[in-house]
């Protein structure tokens, strides 16, 4: 909000001709006002209620100051470029006037949305003249789908392994504690964090991932081991959308409020947004790969015999602007990797058999990953209306899944969807995190003006599928770090996949008289795809094999005499906890049987740890 403030002895305006569709009702008769502060007022963008209280709490204390009491609200749009749509403004204007009558002013307003001449004298004191830019801090667009959610009532149930439908106050969690805790964290809504959950230590002292201090919370750094396997799990999770029959495309991360399609799905859609001004526009950075797929699918030419068509994109980033107490480690950010696939439809009987198919892939990418159906739970959500019409689908999933499954059952439709569904991991301070998940979206080909031309050659507008096959790729990463720690909680040793090991093999050299040997050994296991190292810091054999450990590495080998002079290596297998005697392809056979149809990438760190700076854990 920009204002012009005048201490004037008169002001004298006459409305002469309306600008706009919505122009106030008024007198066409001259009006003066003596001994008034004058407040020409500008409505821009971003600019709402709290903003209003702002400026009238300001221009309260400058009238002290003046000894002034009697004011007139003028509209007057030409202190700025960056207009609030006239419905706005108006808004703005009359709520501004409230309070300053509520704060013991003389209030008058000139009517809005007309041309108007006037005369001003304004007094000759140096405080007769000033101006303002009031601006509401900590600016952050929340979408009606957010109001909705906090106020949204619904039913919840149990879909049991046969396909009832139970009431949970009715359901016996015996023996079924994780789903419990499930159950009981959606329905409390309790989302922030007050511990530390233990996936923020190990990311820490793994060197994978930590807070960046220079940037906003929930935008983390990634350090090289935590970077090689963030990236290991994009490829891997491309790879399986691409061959599902994923397209893999690439859009802008930004996009402009007033955009005619982006400006109604803001408000279907439960996230917070980060704002970001350029020029005379104000941009929102996307939360999802929704908006450019959407965008792009719209200028696209379909045949019904094209479909389901499935677009795809890894966006590197999505943002939301999270609630600071609800962001946590890697498991709630507020930027973060997202893979997203969408699939257009052409009918909601394709629609639901493209959805089981994609249930399926989400299953065997978690799998894939390193999680099982023991490591997360179904949560199934959708409206009355869409139970008592698909009962049959909904029953072919929970078969699929083999497990009892939470059920959200809403009495009316608010957002974009008609039924979703999600994997959800219970960490260890019993907070449940969303994984996979997948929704049949009813709303948005007609509103981004998507269609298809149909049997008959007329166009119609496609059901859409929006499906993430793993969820965030960091989040993947706190579920792996989270399961970990519950194993080392039954005595167990912690571990990553052997895949997503940064190092997957490491030696130790007795002394220097065993490096060159050592490194021979790790280039002819680099060339089988294995991730070896060398520890030849100057520590003792002990120390080392126990920062080994403690680096999770699944395959230590300390070489010497015997080792230079025999086929054979003495490997401590972490994985059994023993020590194994194998030769060089013997243990370059067994990494590549548990790593196959993995991607790989070579270490992320120089061969030597000597040769290693020191990262923060």
């Amino acid at each position: 909000m920009r204002i012009l403030q005048l201490h004037s002895d008169f002001i004298e305006y006459k409305p002469t001709q309306k600008e706009i569709a919505i122009a106030e009702s008024t007198d066409l008769n001259a009006i003066k006002l003596e001994d008034i502060v004058v407040i020409f007022t500008c409505i821009e963008k971003g600019d709402n209620n709290k903003t209003a209280s702002k400026a009238i709490i300001e221009l309260t204390e400058s009238l002290k100051v003046i000894n002034a009491k009697r004011i007139i609200i003028y509209p007057y749009a030409h202190l700025s470029t960056n207009l609030a749509s006239p419905q706005e403004a108006l808004k703005i204007l009359k709520e501004m006037e409230k309070i300053s009558i509520d704060a013991g002013l003389e209030v008058y307003r000139a009517p809005f949305g007309w041309t108007k001449t006037f005369n001003i004298k304004v007094k000759g004191h140096p405080l007769a003249e000033q101006s303002k830019n009031i601006k509401t801090e900590d600016k952050e667009s929340v979408s009606e789908a957010i109001k909705a959610e906090e106020k949204l009532k619904s039913d919840w149930y149990i879909f049991s392994e046969e396909g009832q439908l139970i009431p949970i106050e009715k359901y016996q969690f015996t023996r079924k504690s994780e789903l419990e805790k499930f159950k009981e964290y959606e329905v409390s809504k309790a989302r922030s964090a007050q511990q530390t959950p233990p996936h923020v230590t190990l990311m820490k002292r793994l060197m994978i991932a930590d807070y960046e201090p220079g940037s906003d919370s929930g935008n983390m750094r990634f350090y090289p081991k935590g970077r090689l396997i963030k990236s290991l799990l994009e490829q891997f999770v491309s790879h399986k959308v691409r061959e599902y029959g994923g397209v893999e495309v690439e859009t802008p991360i930004m996009y402009d409020f007033e955009h005619p399609s982006l400006a109604s799905y803001l408000d279907r859609f439960p996230a917070r947004q980060y704002v970001v001004k350029s020029e005379n526009k104000d941009l929102f950075l996307r939360f999802s790969a929704c908006f450019g797929q959407f965008l792009m699918a719209k200028d696209l030419q379909i045949s019904y015999k094209q479909l389901p068509f499935k677009i795809y994109e890894m966006t590197r980033y999505s943002f939301r602007r999270e609630k600071s107490g609800e962001v946590s480690g890697l498991r709630r950010l507020r930027a973060f990797t997202m893979p997203d696939c969408h699939a257009l439809c052409k009918n909601l009987d394709q629609a639901e058999a493209e959805a089981l198919k994609r249930f399926q892939l989400s299953i065997d990418v978690l799998e894939g990953i390193g999680l099982t159906k023991d490591d997360y739970h179904l949560a199934l959500r959708f409206t009355k209306k869409f139970y008592e019409e698909n009962k049959e689908f909904l029953k072919s999933i929970i078969v699929n899944y083999g497990r009892p499954s939470l059920v959200e059952i809403w009495e009316e439709r608010f957002f974009y969807f008609i039924f979703k569904w999600e994997f959800n991991f219970v960490d260890n301070l019993g907070k449940a995190s969303a994984l996979s998940t997948d929704q049949i979206d009813v709303e948005n080909a007609e509103r981004y003006g998507i269609t298809y031309i149909g049997k008959d050659d007329k166009r119609h507008n496609p059901i859409i599928l929006h499906n993430s096959p793993s969820g965030a790729i960091e989040r993947l990463i706190y579920a792996l770090l989270e399961k970990a720690y519950k194993i080392q909680m039954l005595g167990k040793p912690p571990n990553l996949p052997l895949w997503l090991s940064p190092t997957q093999v490491r030696l130790i050299p007795l002394n220097s008289n065993y490096q060159t040997y050592s490194e021979n050994l790790a280039n002819k296991l680099k060339e089988s795809h294995i991730r070896t190292d060398i520890d030849d810091r100057d520590e003792t054999i002990s120390k080392r094999i126990r920062f080994a450990e403690q680096e999770w590495i699944s395959y230590i080998a300390v070489i010497g005499e015997k080792e230079t002079t025999s086929d054979n290596l003495q490997i401590r297998d972490r994985e059994s906890g023993k020590i194994r005697n194998m030769t060089l392809q013997e243990l370059s056979e067994e990494v590549k049987s548990k790593t196959e149809g993995k991607p790989f990438q070579y270490l992320p760190l120089p061969l030597n740890l000597s040769r290693r700076p020191q990262f923060p854990s």
